[in-house]
């Protein structure tokens, strides 16, 4: 089994991948004229708009329940997994593949916002699935995305979390894996049967708690060893582009293990985004496509740079070339994974570090498994559709709590492995799909920054810019104007070259 799970992420992760992300990123940030640099004011300005409803959560609550599928594991075992593979260089292709992938994140962020629908609950559902089926016109290829999903998201993603959480509790105080097991499902059963809303109230108060405590411990640490920042950054630049001696033996591995771990953490392009995104009650999709571009920086150029600059400055980490080699040995004996960030901020805070370093991972995995559930259901609605399987729904739930405590007791190596391929898996069939169905979003936001430049509160009105199958954006007749703008609606028309045929766009 562990053959074929290598072979197949051979395979998927071969280098293909690793540079589509990267071409798909630079793409898109073209196309959208680089709108995560324009757009940076308006996405911390959308972030606070505070507007839910019975169908839909507010942008700020949308925004954390993004973060918390993107901050979990990745952002503490997975930067060290990446160093140790790729060297201090693959820090640097972490941070590109952020910046390049915050367009990505927009573009399909506001495709799951512009074609999202209510459910038989009435509350909003929207992700590829849904994109897939209304903007391509793909029925079969969007079933492919959802079954996909369901299996990455429910079976295959959910263990490497658990896995960090169990080993950074045992090696904090010790504490069983199989204990961390029974503790870690009792806790995911009370909140996912619980529902949408209580996912998003619960992420709502954790995520940015944590996160902001994270980020201001590594703040310490690094002025602690502030002598080391001029170093520590020109060793990142030096080895991501072979100019540091002594790491030319990971310098093709810098740029496969930064996309890789990068992609696996922040979750642009992946497709795991747009589901919480259409959960958000907003005026126009292009608002929450700011603000999810922003939580790719978040998880990113944040807590992953904390995490990085902690190991970084303090020296705990290791280095090893393809062939086993040490480059650097740091921890000797010490596996991979938490326990590297751990002994970092242990450095500097003794008897505090592995304990502090513990909550957070349980906290920021423990989310991430929750909004993984999430994900997943999502694509049970997509699935049950036409044929209610209330079964379903609930084979979800035993299956990702049978995973997770599976997650628990095994191997991390194994977990990490059966996690990569559900990442890959997704990538593949997402980016496709945008790159065959982008254009919606990008007139999407030319209309929003027209609207904007013209003093209104964006509304949008799909029929109006060419796109067709937003069913629920559409207006009855004769109630095209919306009373919150301070003036009549001026003709929004899709920009030169944008346009969204019938043919492009048909059911």
């Amino acid at each position: 089994m562990t053959e074929i799970i290598n072979t197949l992420n051979g395979y998927i992760w071969s280098p293909a991948l690793i540079y589509l992300c990267l071409g798909v990123g630079l793409y898109f940030s073209i196309r959208t004229r680089f709108m995560q640099v324009r757009g940076f004011k308006e996405m911390i300005r959308l972030m606070f708009e505070s507007k839910s409803s019975d169908a839909g959560v507010s942008s700020f609550q949308a925004l954390t329940m993004s973060l918390s599928g993107r901050v979990g594991t990745g952002n503490i075992a997975g930067v060290a997994t990446a160093i140790t593979f790729g060297g201090p260089g693959a820090v640097f292709w972490m941070w590109m593949v952020a910046f390049l992938g915050a367009s990505t994140a927009y573009v399909e962020s506001t495709l799951g916002q512009i074609y999202k629908e209510k459910d038989d609950k009435g509350q909003y559902r929207g992700g590829p699935a849904y994109y897939i089926e209304k903007a391509m016109g793909q029925k079969w290829y969007a079933w492919i995305f959802a079954v996909s999903t369901v299996i990455a998201t429910g079976l295959l993603l959910p263990g490497v979390q658990a896995n960090s959480i169990a080993a950074g509790l045992n090696n904090a105080w010790g504490i069983d894996t199989a204990v961390s097991a029974a503790c870690i499902s009792i806790l995911l059963g009370f909140i996912i049967f619980g529902g949408v809303k209580r996912i998003a109230q619960f992420a709502e108060i954790v995520v940015p708690f944590m996160a902001l405590a994270y980020i201001l411990v590594a703040v310490v640490i690094v002025f602690l060893n502030i002598d080391q920042l001029p170093s520590m950054i020109a060793l990142i630049f030096k080895s991501a582009f072979g100019l540091e001696a002594g790491f030319g033996a990971v310098l093709g591995m810098a740029v496969q293990w930064g996309v890789k771990r990068g992609v696996y953490s922040n979750e642009a392009g992946q497709g795991t985004g747009p589901h919480p995104a259409a959960a958000a009650e907003v005026s126009h999709p292009a608002k929450q496509g700011y603000v999810q571009a922003f939580s790719v920086y978040v998880d990113t150029l944040f807590v992953c740079s904390a995490t990085a600059f902690m190991l970084l400055s303090t020296g705990m980490y290791n280095v090893k070339a393809p062939d086993g080699t040490m480059l650097v040995n740091g921890l000797p004996g010490v596996e991979t994974g938490p326990a590297y960030t751990q002994a970092a901020v242990e450095t500097v805070m003794p008897g505090f570090g592995s304990s502090f370093v513990a909550l957070a991972l349980f906290f920021f995995a423990f989310t991430t498994i929750v909004a993984y559930y999430y994900m997943a259901e999502t694509n049970i609605a997509y699935i049950n559709r036409k044929v209610h399987r209330p079964w379903l729904s609930f084979v979800l739930k035993l299956g990702i709590i049978a995973t997770v405590t599976y997650g628990c007791v095994n191997g991390a190596g194994a977990a990490w492995d059966l996690g990569d391929v559900g990442v890959g898996l997704m990538a593949w069939l997402n980016i496709v799909a945008i790159l065959i169905v982008q254009k919606p979003a990008l007139v999407a936001l030319k209309d929003y920054e027209t609207q904007k430049a013209a003093g209104l509160d964006p509304v949008f009105d799909p029929e109006k810019l060419g796109i067709r199958n937003a069913d629920h954006w559409k207006r009855p007749a004769g109630n095209v104007a919306d009373v919150r703008r301070p003036h009549a609606q001026p003709e929004v028309h899709a920009p030169a070259g944008l346009e969204v045929s019938p043919a492009a766009a048909r059911d």
